[in-house]
């Protein structure tokens, strides 16, 4: 029996849907995920790395029926990898997204790459202001140092402190840090006494510190990328400033989360700003927590898991936007003014700027009455906080 046109149109059309669906199913969706895992800055790609997959083992490795693939880079912290890699992550591997990067000079050798190629760059650390406008195809998911900065500058005058010394790492972050907090600091009128930069992956802080000392300045504003705050504050002590009555201030970097519990009770009182605590008291973040516990039972998690784990949130989301076809300008497109309820609070990427609006909590390090341990716990909160360099 012969089949009639229209059940042959039909039957071919039939055949052609299942081809492409068998097509969608069996290509699957590539995240090049670049970020230091060996080297000085280790800790911040395996906090990054267990936040993303943690979101991934809450929702799956499918989106839209389209398998999602995280393709783990070690950059080792270095830029010339980094574009190694993400040359390679492009070419070879044809990602879809890249994410990562745990500093600013590895976000800065991908861009153009990312620019050349189209393919959106969720950036899930690097915090220097400038950096998102190194490609139109970057999204912010972290934060940038001068949000934590000028808050810290409004703070510090209203609580007795009118004369500091600042000292920070000097690459891009430090030295936007340095400078939006002195803008402000001056402008709500304190005096900084002297500005003292620390050649960057130096450990070595006892000559600053020792500088910090015969100023006598009422406190001393610190930045240093994440990890680095135990060096910072055991030299701390080993100089005796913490017996001089200099308070600590700063960005949150330097009382990470991750290693806080570590650092003794020099840390106690230390009065930081930032977009995140372990302990931010709602019930989305007890639920990461507990989660990322589960997962990884050495670690706690701090503000670099979480920029991970929303990071994965808006690539999803994206993803599902398109239906699972992804594309790099729907993609972006899509990344583009997502609004949610992150473990810090609500966060919002502007679709104009593709940066990140989020609250900023002053923190003061407090040992828990419950388990002993030391953490940063928030006392105030400053809503939808733009970086305050944009125009």
């Amino acid at each position: 029996m012969k089949k009639l046109p229209w059940i042959k149109a039909l039957s071919a059309l039939g055949l052609t849907v299942l081809a492409q669906l068998s097509f969608a199913d069996a290509t699957p969706f590539k995240i090049g995920f670049i970020t230091p895992m060996t080297g000085p800055f280790a800790s911040t790609g395996a906090q990054m790395l267990a936040g993303a997959k943690l979101y991934m083992a809450q929702h799956g490795n499918k989106v839209d029926g389209r398998e999602v693939e995280l393709i783990l880079k070690d950059d080792t912290g270095t830029p010339d990898v980094t574009k190694r890699l993400a040359q390679e992550l492009a070419v070879n591997d044809k990602v879809d997204v890249f994410a990562g990067f745990g500093l600013t000079p590895l976000a800065l050798a991908t861009a153009p790459i990312a620019t050349q190629a189209k393919i959106p760059m969720v950036d899930m650390l690097a915090a220097t202001s400038s950096i998102i406008n190194s490609t139109p195809y970057m999204v912010r998911v972290s934060m940038t140092l001068p949000q934590a900065s000028v808050i810290i500058a409004d703070w510090a005058p209203k609580n007795g402190i009118k004369k500091v010394v600042t000292l920070v790492s000097d690459y891009g972050p430090g030295i936007d840090a340095e400078e939006s907090f002195k803008d402000r600091f001056l402008f709500n009128g304190g005096q900084v006494l002297e500005s003292l930069r620390v050649p960057f992956k130096v450990n070595d802080f006892a000559p600053y510190l020792q500088r910090v000392r015969e100023l006598s300045p009422e406190a001393v504003f610190i930045f240093v990328p994440s990890g680095v705050g135990t060096a910072v504050m055991k030299q701390f002590v080993e100089r005796g400033l913490d017996k001089t009555g200099i308070r600590v201030i700063g960005t949150g970097d330097v009382v990470d989360d991750d290693i806080l519990n570590g650092m003794g009770d020099a840390t106690l009182g230390i009065v930081s700003a930032y977009p995140y605590s372990t302990v931010h008291p709602s019930e989305i973040n007890k639920k990461f927590v507990q989660d990322f516990k589960k997962y990884n039972p050495k670690l706690r998690p701090n503000a670099v898991a979480v920029f991970g784990y929303d990071g994965m949130r808006v690539i999803y989301e994206a993803l599902k936007a398109t239906k699972g076809k992804g594309g790099g300008e729907a993609l972006l497109a899509a990344m583009k003014g997502q609004i949610f309820e992150s473990p810090r609070g609500q966060i919002y990427v502007d679709a104009t700027t593709r940066d990140i609006v989020q609250s900023i909590y002053i923190r003061r390090v407090e040992r828990s009455k419950a388990d002993g341990e030391l953490y940063n716990v928030e006392f105030q909160e400053i809503k939808d906080v733009k970086d305050p360099r944009k125009k």
